[in-house]
């Protein structure tokens, strides 16, 4: 049996090959990147209460407050960096993927699971985001 964390790089794995073209063009234009983060604003307001998602909450608040910091020119983000965190985005507000979001509690495990994946492969750009975000009293 496989264990969790080969199945977080599977799904990972996945959604790179499903939404990976998608996350480049949204990443390289910044009208849809304005566009992606209010999905993903609209996404929360209607799923932040399943307990499963409760788990992504803050990698998804630190990932828009990247982009929004990036957007503005405050703080920038690798052009890698930027690609996966908007893949995770993505992934986190299409209904339909790897195990849809509409059943009941796995729906969201793979979403989660990708969204914690690339959370942790991008951890070194967090944690300088986090830092300077401190230094600026927070957004």
């Amino acid at each position: 049996m496989a264990s969790l964390r080969e199945k977080t790089v599977d799904f990972f794995g996945k959604a790179k090959i499903l939404y990976l073209s998608k996350a480049e063009k949204i990443a390289g234009e910044d009208g849809k990147l304005k566009k992606l983060l209010k999905s993903v604003g609209d996404r929360l307001n209607t799923v932040s209460h399943n307990p499963t998602v409760q788990a992504a909450l803050e990698p998804i608040k630190v990932f828009k407050r990247m982009i929004q910091a990036h957007r503005s020119g405050l703080f920038k983000v690798s052009s890698k960096t930027l690609g996966l965190i908007v893949l995770g985005l993505v992934y986190f507000v299409m209904p339909m993927d790897i195990i849809p979001d509409f059943l009941p509690v796995i729906g969201y495990a793979d979403d989660i699971s990708v969204l914690i994946a690339i959370f942790n492969s991008v951890k070194h750009e967090v944690d300088a985001f986090l830092d300077w975000e401190k230094t600026r009293g927070g957004m």
